[in-house]
């Protein structure tokens, strides 16, 4: 079975289709991210009868109405948003949405004095203003109330040296871009949802393969009777503006409509919001909205049911299509929620993670939050208590990288039995099954045997020494979380050192995470590249005889209670390289691991 036909329409056609709403340009997250360059290249490629690549176009399904007739559904750009897009600012002169959600129209300047070997289109410039031989501006000749012989009269008086004859070939010429041909291959009609799926993830669009997300949001934008292309504004600008609050200003007075609806309130939270600890992209806005509210964890029945398929009948029904779009919208208003919002983040930074550069994973922090709705709308736990499970998921999630393989077939696993069972129960079993004696003691260990920086392990670490308010090495007052981010990690065994060995010159070793820990600058200079059993035993005979280390106030005791709260082994005074791998990295492994299981069991 044929799933798909080979057809081609011209470029006044599929402008015109567009105009008419004929084909609807699913507004997919990013704006217009085209250089003006790529434009003036497809003006050229057309001009000169070159070939631009293919269209690819789905129907939407049929869906049976409530009076049980059947409705056609609007055809979708799934891949040519771009190239279409082009067209449309360069020969229409409408206005797009460039990268900074700017307002601009892309001006292709023509020179009908062109040699074959020169540039006869250029992006517009001041010196095309200024010029009478460039035609600033090309859009002109594709306006309905273009004067062919008005324009032709006033620039060949300008330029005396072409004819009226002449330049109406030239005109010609340019205006027949729009009988240029573009293949458009369209997609059965028939088609499967599931299918139609497969065809768009597998499209690469600016070397960038589509997901599940980026074809529910194409779905959304078509969408005009449930408010798809508002929503779709929603989730855009929520993104953007957890980025970049300042574009909020600029949203106020670009798109009234936006501001008037429901989301716009919604949104003016974060005009002040300086926190980088969770900025969702659209598809963390999707996943964590449809979760929470369908308790279903593959963004492809969201799909499905923004089409409005019965998943038992096979078919699609305008009814499932509007519940679920009422429902989508629902969510997408509990994920904005300034409230909701910040009390997660708030939940997160109670766990330790301060910081964006603690947080390995995207996932964890989604699933989290749907947590977080669920014993919200829920009322499953005491108010008081959703910090406390919200930061204990989130941590599981982190340690056992839950989410880091096939993330949807887990989430889909974990709503469906926190929908049957609830969230504390569900946690409970987890770390039953996870979270053993044996993990803390041997797979935890082993999981800091790494020299990857960005080892999940690691930022537990750290985040159970913040949570701690543990201080950085040979430091009485700065706290590691001072230091996070603002200080460099310091290797215990200084790494010039260890590179001196030839054994040991290889930054897979060096760079082991159990040799990090955080440190104040003054005195990583001081140390500098001494052996260990060297600056050690100074630090102790310094803070015994003068009550200071390395020029700063620090007793035995405190110095002693300030290796234990770094996770390092007191033997540490008697060894060198010898002892590195063989005694100091197991060790300390072992210590970090013990340190973030209590402060695990404390959260």
């Amino acid at each position: 079975m044929q799933n798909y036909e080979i057809n081609k329409y011209s470029v006044g056609t599929i402008l015109n289709y567009v105009k008419n709403k004929d084909i609807a340009i699913p507004e997919i997250q990013r704006p217009f991210v085209w250089k003006n360059k790529q434009v003036r290249d497809l003006i050229d490629s057309l001009y000169r009868g070159f070939p631009v690549g293919y269209l690819i176009i789905s129907q939407n399904p049929s869906v049976k109405l409530k009076d049980g007739t059947l409705s056609k559904g609007k055809k979708v750009l799934i891949d040519g948003q771009q190239r279409v897009t082009a067209l449309m600012t360069s020969l229409l002169g409408l206005k797009v949405l460039d990268s900074s959600y700017k307002e601009k129209t892309v001006k292709i300047a023509f020179n009908p004095f062109a040699a074959d070997d020169e540039d006869c289109f250029e992006v517009q410039d001041s010196s095309h203003l200024k010029s009478k031989k460039w035609i600033e501006d090309i859009s002109i000749f594709f306006d309905t109330r273009f004067d062919m012989f008005g324009f032709m009269q006033k620039y060949c008086e300008d330029n005396p040296e072409i004819t009226q004859k002449q330049m109406y070939e030239i005109v010609q010429r340019v205006k027949s871009i729009e009988n240029r041909d573009i293949g458009v291959i369209e997609l059965a009609s028939d088609l499967d949802t599931d299918i139609v799926t497969n065809v768009f993830i597998r499209i690469n669009s600016q070397g960038t393969t589509l997901s599940q997300a980026d074809f529910a949001m194409s779905k959304i934008a078509a969408d005009e009777k449930f408010g798809g292309n508002m929503l779709r504004k929603a989730i855009d600008y929520f993104c953007h503006l957890a980025t970049e609050p300042s574009f909020y200003h600029t949203l106020e007075t670009s798109d009234k409509e936006f501001m008037d609806s429901q989301f716009g309130k919604k949104v003016a939270w974060l005009k002040d919001d300086n926190s980088d600890i969770y900025d969702p992209s659209y598809e963390d806005m999707l996943r964590v909205s449809f979760i929470h509210m369908f308790s279903r964890g593959k963004l492809k029945d969201l799909v499905s049911l923004l089409s409005g398929r019965d998943f038992e009948t096979k078919d699609y029904k305008e009814e499932i299509a509007e519940d679920s779009f009422n429902k989508l919208t629902e969510g997408i208003l509990h994920f904005m929620h300034e409230y909701y919002f910040e009390q997660f983040v708030l939940a997160i930074k109670s766990a330790g993670f301060i910081s964006s550069k603690l947080i390995t994973s995207q996932s964890a922090l989604d699933f989290a939050y749907v947590v977080y709705l669920k014993l919200m709308l829920t009322g499953e736990v005491d108010k008081t208590q959703i910090k406390h499970y919200v930061a204990k998921w989130f941590v599981m999630s982190v340690l056992t990288g839950r989410y880091s393989g096939s993330a949807e077939t887990v989430m889909d696993r974990d709503i469906r039995n926190i929908n049957a069972k609830g969230v504390v129960a569900c946690l409970k079993e987890i770390e039953a099954a996870e979270l053993s004696n044996a993990f803390w003691k041997v797979g935890l260990v082993q999981r800091l045997d790494t020299s990857s920086a960005n080892s999940p392990a690691l930022m537990a670490y750290f985040a159970a020494q913040i949570v701690s308010g543990d201080k950085g090495l040979f430091s009485p007052t700065s706290t590691v979380a001072n230091l996070f981010g603002a200080s460099d990690v310091h290797h215990i065994y200084p790494k010039a050192y260890l590179r001196k060995i030839n054994a040991l010159d290889n930054k897979t070793i060096y760079n082991q995470v159990a040799n990090y820990t955080y440190l104040d600058t003054p005195v990583n200079i001081a140390v500098g590249d001494d052996a260990p059993n060297k600056y050690f035993k100074e630090a102790f005979e310094s803070a015994r005889t003068s009550g200071t280390v390395f020029g700063v106030p620090m007793t035995e005791k405190e110095l002693t209670q300030n290796l234990k709260d770094n996770c390092i082994p007191s033997e540490i005074i008697d060894w060198d390289y010898n002892q590195y791998l063989s005694e100091f990295l197991p060790k300390r492994r072992a210590l970090m691991a013990a340190k973030i299981e209590d402060y695990y069991n404390k959260l």
